[in-house]
């Protein structure tokens, strides 16, 4: 049996291959084998959503994911959000708020955000707790991101946000 495993799946709208160990978390591969370094190792144990990653629409922790499980899969990572307008309405509204300070759990707050707007577009403030409850800042106390996820979600609501 081979320790190591080719896999193919679409990585932030582009067709990847890659070969990885058969136990590599999905966190590991995108960031030791493909490159891309947005998305934070923080716990290494779902408990902190700094990893948080699409996958085929679903919001997932990609250090409980194996890299092998990605395979025919859509994934997208905060890079892939880079083009997004909905994502840079709310890294702006992040910053505009004061709900960046250190700024580790940003990536993947953005992330589960932007998954919470897209599929909860009704959300109230209560929603938006509970819609980012597995992902830990221990910097700003959630007030202010929650102010930003809802001004966001506001704008999207009244049409003025794609």
């Amino acid at each position: 049996m081979s320790l190591n495993h080719d896999i193919e799946f679409t990585l932030n709208g582009v067709t990847r291959r890659a070969t990885v160990r058969v136990n590599m978390s999905a966190l590991d591969m995108l960031r030791e084998v493909i490159g891309l370094t947005g998305t934070k190792y923080g716990c290494g144990e779902g408990e902190c959503g700094a990893c948080t990653i699409l996958v085929d629409g679903l919001s997932l922790n990609s250090c409980l994911m194996f890299a092998v499980d990605c395979h025919g899969r859509d994934v997208v990572t905060i890079e892939g959000l880079a083009a997004d307008a909905r994502a840079d309405a709310l890294r702006a509204a992040f910053v505009e708020h004061g709900a960046v300070q250190c700024g580790y759990c940003t990536p993947g707050m953005v992330m589960q955000a932007s998954h919470l707007i897209a599929t909860h577009p009704d959300a109230d403030a209560e929603a938006i707790k509970r819609g980012i409850e597995g992902n830990l800042c221990r910097c700003t106390g959630y007030k202010k991101i929650v102010d930003a996820i809802a001004s966001v979600n506001s704008a999207v609501k009244q049409g003025a946000t794609p």
